[in-house]
């Protein structure tokens, strides 16, 4: 229960991956593949903290750094094309919630959103990981075990859970709001890695 509490206390909050989970279970489209490979990388990083990689990476913090570069990019250019479909015309909107995705991209961009964010892994390897450390032989399995649960828990019931809101999502408006806000979500996550990694700084003293 603790590895439980633990892991929800860190991947409920609002975020990239959570994002895209929802817009799947929203437009009803390879939810269960989502969710299943957001609830997979999850139980392989943690798995990999456990295991002591956590200990590893946080003594060679430049890991992290070069990650976030180029997770940043990742979400940036992620977040301006939710803004650019925000802005569509009805018609362009309209066509744009109802597209079919294929499952290769579905496969790509959640691999993507979740693997380039260095934030997966200082929560699942690194903290998540070091916490483990404190447990001690069969226990600290268990921890894991349900940190594991709390995600598999978490991503399929917001990837089904979102169908709930598909009312609300007959109105062109409520289509915009959400991609404005994933917009909005995505460039403050990516900010953040710029800080996290100095680039920020480093632009800075440049000019």
């Amino acid at each position: 229960f603790t590895g439980m509490a633990t892991g929800a206390s860190l991947i409920i909050a609002i975020g990239a991956q959570n994002a895209f989970v929802l817009t799947q279970g929203i437009k009803k489209q390879h939810r269960f593949l989502v969710a299943l490979i957001c609830s997979l990388m999850d139980a392989v990083l943690i798995a990999l903290g456990v295991a002591g990689v956590g200990s590893l990476i946080s003594q060679s913090p430049h890991l992290l750094t070069v990650a976030a570069g180029g997770g940043a990019l990742f979400l940036f250019v992620y977040g301006l094309k939710n803004l650019l479909t925000a802005l569509k015309p009805v018609e362009g909107l309209a066509e744009t919630e109802h597209s079919e995705t294929s499952r290769a991209q579905i496969v790509l961009t959640t691999l993507a959103i979740t693997l380039l964010n260095p934030h997966v892994y200082l929560d699942t390897v690194v903290l998540l990981g070091s916490i483990s450390s404190t447990y001690v032989g069969q226990s600290r399995y268990l921890f894991a075990g349900g940190a594991v649960s709390a995600s598999f828990l978490w991503f399929f019931l917001l990837s089904y859970g979102a169908a709930v809101l598909a009312p609300l999502f007959k109105r062109t408006i409520t289509w915009r709001i959400l991609y404005s806000l994933i917009f909005l979500i995505m460039w403050r996550i990516a900010y953040s890695l710029l800080e996290f990694a100095g680039i920020l700084d480093a632009m800075k003293s440049l000019f």
